[in-house]
């Protein structure tokens, strides 16, 4: 027996993986801030919130979190329509600003909050996911980069489907016969 839940397929991105490439982005970012001031970082929430503590605990700048809600999704399936479901609590105006996701899939959701947070004036913004799939070009730039995965439902790490799985250590692969019942 290999310890997975029925659910899963295979382990994707083991958990000492993760944790090392986060410090990796942690230590980049840190780079790249290094005489910028505070950065704003803005967890999108649910699915980052597990990426950007474990993020934000290896930066050695200054920064501040805050979070937003932006949904493309329904309970288990892509809906193809983006909404606000929490906004920043500050303005971002000349702030170093960097967008924290979990997943690039379509790139819906995070084009929709770039271009949004964009006019809104930040000093600078850019963008850390964790995953991000093979679905083609993005009108947007991914500038910290976890891991590039298949196309497949990944669960784990902040990333669920139908809100299970979401505290895995790992990121694994879900078994198409759950979400194809």
């Amino acid at each position: 027996m290999n310890g997975l839940h029925p659910d899963l397929a295979r382990v994707l991105v083991p958990e000492e993986t993760i944790q090392a490439h986060v410090k990796v982005l942690a230590h980049q970012i840190s780079l790249d801030y290094a005489d910028k001031g505070p950065i704003y970082l803005v967890g999108v929430l649910r699915g980052a919130f597990i990426f950007l503590a474990d993020l934000v605990r290896c930066l050695t700048v200054p920064h501040v979190v805050d979070f937003m809600s932006v949904s493309s999704y329904g309970k288990t399936t892509e809906s193809g329509v983006v909404r606000i479901v929490l906004d920043l609590r500050e303005p971002i105006d000349n702030q170093h600003v960097i967008i924290v996701e979990d997943i690039v899939d379509s790139g819906k959701t995070l084009s929709y909050l770039y271009k949004m947070l964009k006019g809104r004036n930040p000093a600078s913004l850019r963008t850390c996911t964790l995953v991000q799939k093979p679905k083609g070009p993005l009108d947007v730039p991914v500038d910290y980069l976890g891991f590039k995965i298949p196309d497949v439902w990944v669960v784990g790490y902040g990333l669920d489907y139908a809100d299970k799985h979401r505290t895995l250590p790992y990121i694994a692969e879900l078994k198409p016969s759950v979400y194809t019942r």
